[in-house]
Parts: C-alpha cells; structure tokens; sequence
C-alpha cells in the first residue's frame, strides 16, 4: 500500500485514495480524520509555503509532522524508500496501540503518552506552546486530567487559566519547573504510573500492575515485537 508514495502522485490522487490516505494518516497518530478533507489539503499545500503561518497557527505536531513528511513539491508526492519504511514502523506502532485499546483502553492511552509527548515538548518549544499543545490533544490531556484528578468542569474554563492550572500541577506534582523536562523517561515513567494508578481508583480498572511492567518494558528498549507480544500476555 505504502509503496504508492515511491512513485510521483498528485495531491488529488493521494487523497482521492480512501485507504492510502487512511493508512498513511493513521501512521502519524492522525486515525480517524480521513474525514476532513479541505483541512488535510490545506496542510499539504501549504507546508511548503514559507510565508504560510497555516500550521504554526494550528500547532499540532501531528498534522505538521505529516505534512512536512509528505511535502507536495509542484503539487506533487513522492517518497523516498528510508521515508516509507518510517511511515510503516509508524503505522504499526500506532495499530499496536489501537488493538492495545482494544483490550484496555488505559492502555491505549498510556502508550500513546509515551510516545506522543516527546514530539509535544521538542523543538525547543517553549512552556506555553507545550501546554497549549496538551490541551490541545484529547487521549494526552486525559492522562494529565486524571492523574491530576482535576474536575470535568475545567475544560470549561478560559484557556489561559486551564493553561495554568496544568502549570502548576505539573510543576507541583512531577516537581519540575521546564516543561521539557515532562519527556525525561523517569518523568513520563511517574506521569505515566500516577495515572494508571488513579485510572484504578476511579473505575475499578484492574491492569494496573500488568502495564506498569510491560510499560516499563516498552520503555526501556526491549525488542518491540517482544514487547509487544509480552504486553499482550500480561493483559490477559
């Protein structure tokens, strides 16, 4: 499927391609929103565009990170074969996490954490456009709204106070002052770890203990496919 961007395609042809389009969206974290069509061609048109303030205005690491990974030139995609082998390690990362989700959706959501957050806090970002960033992504806000146990209501609230309310549990909480500092594995690992720990005390879940190991195992380099394989054997 993938090997289609190996040869020259017009933006038309790519998006006109449901399931190439869907594939190559959910590689990069994107599943779901085949949907909005206009939104996606805007990305891609405009990404090569230096005057173009579209994806800054966005800020959303996963739209710019596809984009600037497909970047139409002329109109025009193609990729090279070290490109497409990213995008495919990706997919399946990002399947493994949805049949994970399957199972326990926790999981799903500590697992996206853990590698979503990274991209959030790098690029020299600063605080503001981290937390902006956060509340921003739906499955990585939940895991700072229940680890913090902060109430439903607060989504309601102006966002520069939301901003700040996430501050400072962040630094209070994790006990660190630069943002940055939340994709240090120990950090993610205690961020990660409190959630899962809450997640038990408000729903009843009873994984806890199952993925803490195999997220820990996951974290620290073991061959994913051993990984993945020993995730699902404790889950069950």
């Amino acid at each position: 499927m993938l090997e289609k961007l190996s040869h020259r395609l017009t933006v038309d042809e790519f998006m006109s391609d449901r399931r190439l389009l869907r594939v190559t969206m959910t590689a990069f974290g994107l599943g779901g929103e085949e949907w909005k069509g206009g939104f996606i061609r805007k990305a891609l048109e405009e990404v090569g565009d230096p005057e173009s303030t579209f994806l800054a205005r966005l800020n959303n690491t996963k739209y710019t990170k596809f984009a600037e990974a497909l970047a139409p030139i002329d109109g025009s995609i193609i990729m090279s074969s070290g490109e497409l082998a990213k995008i495919a390690v990706n997919f399946e990362a990002q399947s493994f996490r949805t049949a994970v989700g399957e199972v326990d959706d926790s999981m799903r959501l500590a697992l996206n954490f853990q590698a979503e957050i990274p991209e959030m806090t790098g690029n020299d970002a600063s605080d503001k456009t981290i937390l902006y960033r956060i509340l921003g992504d739906v499955p990585v806000r939940t895991v700072f709204e229940t680890a913090f146990s902060l109430p439903q209501g607060i989504s309601s609230l102006d966002l520069d106070r939301q901003a700040d309310i996430f501050k400072e549990k962040i630094t209070s909480v994790l006990g660190i002052n630069d943002l940055s500092e939340l994709a240090e594995p120990d950090v993610t690992e205690k961020l990660i770890h409190r959630y899962l720990a809450m997640e038990t005390i408000e729903n009843g879940s009873t994984s806890y203990s199952s993925a803490s190991a195999a997220l820990t195992l996951l974290g620290n380099g073991v061959g994913s496919q051993a990984s993945q394989n020993l995730f699902i054997s404790l889950l069950k």
